[in-house]
């Protein structure tokens, strides 16, 4: 019956994700003004905006003109469900899942805006790196010092990567590394980058395979690091340990 909960919680902390990874590279308030159609400009009612079943009974687009929404929203909101349910099942429920969810919210919203527009926006990053620093020390999970190791550790080993390749890594990268490093300590940082790459590389290639991008186009490393971030938050410990046992007796 939770899981049930936890699966509509992600719907509709989805649809606020969706505001987000719209308005916030155009500088527009995720609060004012109300959610409305972006063709016609009339202010979408409430039985208009509830997660994927009024997406689906409007066939996707606006009751008033007609005009076609974007995928993305349905895709978004069930991505976060999906997400959301998924940390439920690994951390069960306590206070683990409520960092695993809020941790999620971030990644996703950054993972979209900088696929979108190869941007990370620092506004993005100050409250990611402010909520991590208060739910590790408000809960007990990360002590500052591994914080403030893991934040040097995940920002340093980027801008070394990125002066070495001449701009080969952005600053929105190194700062979204940090920040990481804040939430992860620096265990679970060095783990997250190394799958960061990991995934990065194997997505370049499926990229390249599907020509979807070429090989001079950039693709932004801002979703994989969010990636390894995700998978080292929520299984790290586990891969880790594997890794001590088998390659370092």
């Amino acid at each position: 019956m939770f899981t049930l909960f936890i699966f509509i919680l992600g719907l509709i902390i989805g649809s606020f994700l969706n505001v987000c990874i719209y308005r916030l590279p155009l500088g527009a308030s995720i609060v004012t003004p109300p959610s409305h159609c972006f063709a016609c400009g009339t202010r979408l009612k409430f039985w208009d905006l509830i997660p994927v079943i009024s997406y689906i009974a409007l066939r996707g687009r606006c009751r008033y003109c007609g005009a076609a929404f974007s995928l993305r929203y349905l895709l978004v909101e069930l991505l976060t469900a999906f997400l959301f349910t998924w940390c439920f099942q690994v951390t069960g429920l306590g206070p683990e899942l409520i960092k695993a969810l809020i941790f999620i919210s971030f990644l996703i919203v950054v993972a979209f805006i900088d696929y979108d527009h190869q941007l990370i926006l620092d506004k993005v990053l100050i409250w990611l790196g402010g909520a991590g620093v208060f739910i590790n020390l408000g809960l007990g999970f990360t002590g500052l010092t591994d914080m403030i190791a893991g934040s040097l550790l995940g920002g340093g080993l980027l801008l070394v990567i990125a002066i070495a390749s001449r701009g080969g890594m952005g600053g929105g990268d190194i700062k979204f590394a940090a920040c990481l490093g804040l939430w992860l300590g620096w265990k679970l940082t060095l783990l997250a980058l190394f799958l960061s790459f990991l995934l990065g590389g194997v997505g370049g290639i499926v990229l390249l395979t599907l020509k979807r991008k070429g090989r001079k186009d950039f693709i932004p490393f801002g979703p994989f690091l969010a990636l390894g971030a995700f998978f080292a938050g929520l299984y790290g410990w586990q891969i880790l340990r594997w890794y001590f046992q088998h390659f370092m007796r």
